[in-house]
């Protein structure tokens, strides 16, 4: 298995391999060795990110301390999420499990990454929470069957898909309300598929706002399986390497508490995905104009 980073050191777009004793070793994009960005690599295809493994496996350790962690990928084609894809969550969400996926759409401005604050719009005090899974294709797929899906996938991330509910709610369509700038935290590494189990089954999911647990599940309930996912997906979209599939949260979500629990300036929310990684983002205010 391999973590790939994506990071900013001194103004510098670097990518990283984390070792599994938490050691990071990387190049900037200014040194001749820097093997590419990860999208760059995922589009180039396997053997290239193979080789961008080989030759970071050699490269200066780094700081993380003096060092920003960035989205894995800064600008995917593509980001496409999955809404109640969680029994448990489409209820308090006053929904039916429904028979096929919600999907919608998030944009590349809205990405932030671990380490990073998420941003409470001013126009809206609704900012809520929802730990994810996120689903990174690495080959180019139409029309793929559900048991030929994986074969598509490179790897996975953690994903903190931050909504602004009363904007979410004002039209049909959820996606303004899921892509404001800054709030969707994205990290902290894309984590390659190999040594995981297949179709990500079994892993725990959870969230915890300033350490306290408000969301806790297993990818076993998802209503809609990665492979499954994949098969409908591509039957109308061509996915491309380097595109997103955030693949859904489970129940907890501050809207459907009574009160309802909105994200603040100064919380912490945290997203926990095993075997993934563990993504960190604080909560702030966008700046006055």
């Amino acid at each position: 298995m391999t973590r790939f980073l994506t990071l900013s050191i001194d103004g510098s777009q670097a990518i990283a391999i984390e070792r599994t004793d938490g050691a990071c070793r990387g190049y900037t994009s200014g040194d001749e060795r820097y093997p590419g960005d990860l999208l760059t690599l995922l589009r180039l295809g396997e053997s290239a990110l193979a080789n961008a493994a080989s030759v970071l496996a050699a490269a200066p350790e780094i700081d993380l301390a003096s060092a920003t962690l960035l989205p894995p990928l800064q600008q995917p084609g593509k980001i496409i999420c999955i809404g109640l894809n969680y029994a448990d969550h489409s209820l308090e969400s006053g929904f039916e499990p429904p028979a096929y996926p919600t999907v919608f759409a998030r944009w590349a401005n809205s990405l932030v990454g671990s380490g990073q604050s998420i941003i409470r719009p001013l126009i809206s005090e609704q900012l809520d929470f929802e730990g994810e899974i996120a689903a990174i294709i690495g080959k180019r797929c139409s029309r793929v069957k559900a048991s030929e899906a994986l074969d598509y996938i490179a790897g996975y991330s953690v994903f903190n898909d931050g909504s602004i509910r009363d904007y979410q709610f004002k039209s049909p369509q959820w996606t303004m309300g899921k892509s404001f700038d800054g709030t969707g935290g994205f990290g902290p590494a894309f984590v390659t598929a190999d040594c995981l189990p297949p179709a990500i089954a079994g892993l725990k999911l959870e969230t915890r706002l300033n350490g306290g647990v408000v969301q806790s599940a297993s990818t076993d309930d998802m209503i809609f399986d990665v492979p499954t996912l994949i098969e409908l997906l591509s039957a109308a979209i061509t996915l491309e390497p380097g595109d997103v599939i955030v693949t859904g949260t489970p129940a907890g979500v501050g809207m459907a508490r009574k009160p309802p629990l909105w994200m603040k300036a100064g919380d912490v929310c945290t997203v926990e995905a095993e075997g993934i990684g563990v993504l960190v983002n604080s909560i702030a205010d966008e700046p006055e104009a």
